[in-house]
């Protein structure tokens, strides 16, 4: 009999306090998908991405500064927002993601012969390179899949299009974020005015279809590129630069003109000391510091190269 009294005065007194507990805010009771919580992972605290690229070598081959990747991937400042590697080399440089707090591992999903610029391709014809299903299985936080449109042929572009939509479609089934990379057929053969007038649509149309970030190139009036863009908006660092201070300028203005962050390759490796310039690379875009004072305190006055 005491036993049960004490039971129903301990249901009782625990009755009391849950009533007690304060209510849940707003932002306690919205509901994240898997989508939301490796967004909110990427651009954490709600500062801007830093992207390390190095997936170069799915289009062309080995490069300077990037032939033991394994390797290389070891000296990535851990500061650092993601890494965007191609599909089978995920299992070895995983290493690098598997720590508290390590950078998240973008996965690109797609080939296409616009990036194959050392065998002078121009068509832009695109393929699956590996599933969504298959990136999650093998670690992947976030997966890329690239649109290329004004090719020259119609039913390419709509092939184009439509493998966009079925990669992006399988990766948001799964949960992953997908940043839909635009880049342009002929893109060294485009005016300036051609260029920002090829990003400024397609860009929105690839938020139109469902991307949840892109990565394009920067342009003389990116701006108008992220303002009319609903969803963020990184640059890329394309060609290599002639000095480390140009590269930090160039992703100082990106975020200035509403860039949500910048995707760096070569910029941020083939560099004498990769560490260095991606910790100068994440106090511009993070942290607002300008490219000058980055450039003094890391010391990156020599060449960009490695």
């Amino acid at each position: 009999m005491i036993a049960w009294s004490r039971k129903r005065a301990y249901t009782a007194n625990t009755w009391r306090s849950m009533r007690r507990l304060p209510k849940r805010t707003n932002h306690e009771r919205c509901i994240m998908t898997g989508k939301d919580i490796r967004l909110s992972r990427l651009f954490s605290n709600n500062e801007n991405a830093v992207v390390i690229a190095v997936d170069h070598g799915e289009f062309d081959g080995p490069l300077p500064g990037m032939i033991k990747l394994p390797s290389v991937v070891k000296r990535i400042y851990p500061g650092v927002s993601a890494v965007l590697l191609s599909p089978g080399m995920l299992q070895h440089c995983g290493h690098i993601f598997s720590y508290k707090g390590s950078p998240m591992a973008i996965v690109r999903l797609n080939w296409s012969t616009v990036y194959a610029f050392h065998w002078g391709y121009n068509d832009a014809d695109t393929v699956p390179a590996m599933s969504a299903e298959e990136a999650v299985a093998s670690g992947a936080d976030v997966v890329l899949v690239s649109l290329t449109l004004k090719t020259g042929n119609e039913a390419r572009d709509a092939h184009n299009v439509e493998v966009f939509c079925r990669q992006s479609s399988e990766a948001r089934r799964l949960g992953l974020p997908v940043v839909g990379e635009f880049f342009p057929a002929r893109s060294g053969s485009l005016s300036e005015e051609e260029m920002q007038d090829q990003i400024y649509r397609g860009c929105r149309i690839l938020a139109e279809l469902g991307a949840d970030l892109i990565k394009t190139f920067y342009t003389y009036k990116f701006r108008e590129v992220t303002a009319a863009c609903p969803v963020p908006v990184l640059g890329l660092g394309a060609e290599k630069l002639p000095t480390q201070l140009q590269a930090l300028q160039l992703a100082e203005r990106i975020v200035q003109d509403g860039g949500r962050g910048v995707v760096f390759g070569r910029n941020a490796i083939q560099v004498p000391d990769p560490t260095a310039f991606q910790q100068a690379l994440c106090d511009v875009v993070k942290k607002g510091i300008s490219a000058s004072q980055a450039a003094r305190d890391y010391g990156l006055h020599e060449p960009n190269i490695c």
